[in-house]
């Protein structure tokens, strides 16, 4: 009954795909980041709805009457040149037929990324692209927050089958990330009903994080909560609610979640740690020795025993700088932060820019929160090997296309013979938080 009601709906779909490339890409969305067809049992769950999402949404670039838009800006630049750069990395890595594998992967979803910038051009657009990343992380959120509760957090949440939030530690950095979205969505919704869902569901996707037993991703809660601390108006206020609901899930949670918490101080007694910090030394060497890193498929026992601290010991880096380091050397960390320190840059002048205007404070909400969402994965992401994974590239693309409408708006603005905000804050800042002509 699932896979024939998930193949009805998405066919049913697919010819508004056809018209419009960004419901292609809202489609994509939906299908790359939650999977739902893996939640099948039959026919579904290997069905190509990602390979025919994709392809509906490239027909529709030649097809679509709507305006596409895509200019290449520094921080676009940036992405286009990583992408180019693990392309070269994949050429010469150690095993450039396993490599591929992933780059293939990787350049789907980059390409995609890239047609999004083009594709999403209003505000809509911009908030049913929020709504699709945020609900299709929110889905296993809300679930496994109701199952933490109903253990007393004796059960660990897990990802969606397939895909790369599958593990425990993944989904606990995707919900994180999704909580500040879900922020954002609540202010945008006036039914009270809606609303009271909404706080729900961001309560449960925390409880669901907390319940996957990361400590990656209580690292993350642990900075975003610090950087909403830092932004709050009352200080001593949000200090106190802080600590009390620390204090209530510590008092919550099993004794195993508190101990395993405990190991974050004690990682040399932690087999786990010990062997990502063994990766870690193991992607370093590598990128010491070779310009371009190893490629993908670098976590191979014969190059732990050339590269790594103790051979005997072969994982992954779990962690998205220590993974990107090896598999892409310094030239390829080097511009995947410069990816996201110019997004983090787009996100704080987008602030500044619709601060005090009220016509543009959900301009200001919803770069407050994609700031607060790469924060959590700035930090969450150090232990985890994500990478490539598709939301925070997407969070990326609402900043990207947020600036870009912010840039239209102030343009018509001056084509109907009304000051740029800009001026008109230095002209008449005793009107800021009023509409332009307004009474």
């Amino acid at each position: 009954m699932r896979d024939i009601a998930l193949t009805m709906l998405f066919v049913a779909v697919l010819p508004f795909a056809v018209r419009h490339a960004y419901a292609g890409v809202l489609l994509w969305t939906w299908i790359s980041i939650m999977n739902p067809h893996k939640l099948t049992w039959g026919f579904a769950t290997h069905a190509p709805f990602a390979a025919v999402a994709a392809g509906v949404t490239l027909m529709s670039l030649v097809i679509t009457k709507d305006r596409l838009k895509f200019k290449l800006t520094p921080p676009i630049l940036l992405l286009v040149l990583f992408v180019v750069w693990m392309c070269i990395t994949t050429a010469l890595a150690f095993n450039p037929a396993g490599s591929w594998v992933q780059l293939n992967k990787v350049l789907k979803i980059q390409l995609m990324t890239l047609i999004a910038i083009a594709a999403i051009q209003s505000k809509k657009h911009i908030e049913l692209f929020v709504w699709v990343n945020a609900l299709s992380v929110a889905f296993f959120g809300i679930k496994g927050g109701i199952y933490t509760i109903s253990t007393g957090g004796g059960g660990r949440v897990w990802g969606p089958p397939g895909g790369f939030i599958e593990g425990n530690n993944e989904l606990g950095l995707a919900l994180i990330m999704t909580i500040p979205l879900l922020v954002f969505l609540r202010g945008t919704v006036d039914r009270p009903w809606i609303r009271k869902a909404m706080m729900m569901a961001i309560v449960l996707c925390a409880v669901s994080a907390i319940g996957t037993q990361s400590r990656g991703a209580m690292l993350a809660i642990a900075a975003m909560g610090f950087v909403l601390w830092l932004r709050s108006r009352s200080k001593m206020l949000s200090g106190i609610v802080i600590v009390v609901l620390a204090i209530g899930l510590v008092a919550f949670m099993p004794e195993s979640w508190t101990q395993r918490m405990g190991t974050i101080q004690t990682y040399e007694e932690d087999g786990s740690a010990m062997g990502r910090i063994n990766a870690w030394h193991m992607t370093t060497n590598v990128a010491n020795d070779r310009l371009t890193g190893g490629g993908f498929a670098v976590y191979s026992r014969p190059l732990f025993a050339i590269y790594a601290p103790n051979p005997d010991i072969v994982r992954v880096a779990h962690s998205i700088y220590f993974s990107v380091l090896g598999e892409h050397g310094y030239i390829g960390l080097f511009l995947f932060l410069a990816i996201w320190v110019a997004a983090l840059r787009m996100a704080a002048d987008l602030r500044k820019r619709a601060r005090g205007v009220a016509e543009l404070q959900w301009v200001h909400m919803l770069a407050s929160m994609c700031q607060v969402s790469l924060v959590g994965y700035a930090v969450g992401g150090a232990f985890l090997s994500l990478a490539y994974f598709d939301l925070p590239y997407n969070v990326f693309v609402i900043l990207v296309v947020l600036k870009r409408w912010m840039d239209e708006k102030r343009w018509e603005q001056d084509k109907e013979g009304v000051f740029p905000i800009s001026l008109w804050r230095k002209r008449a800042p005793h009107l800021v938080g009023q509409r332009v002509g307004g009474k």
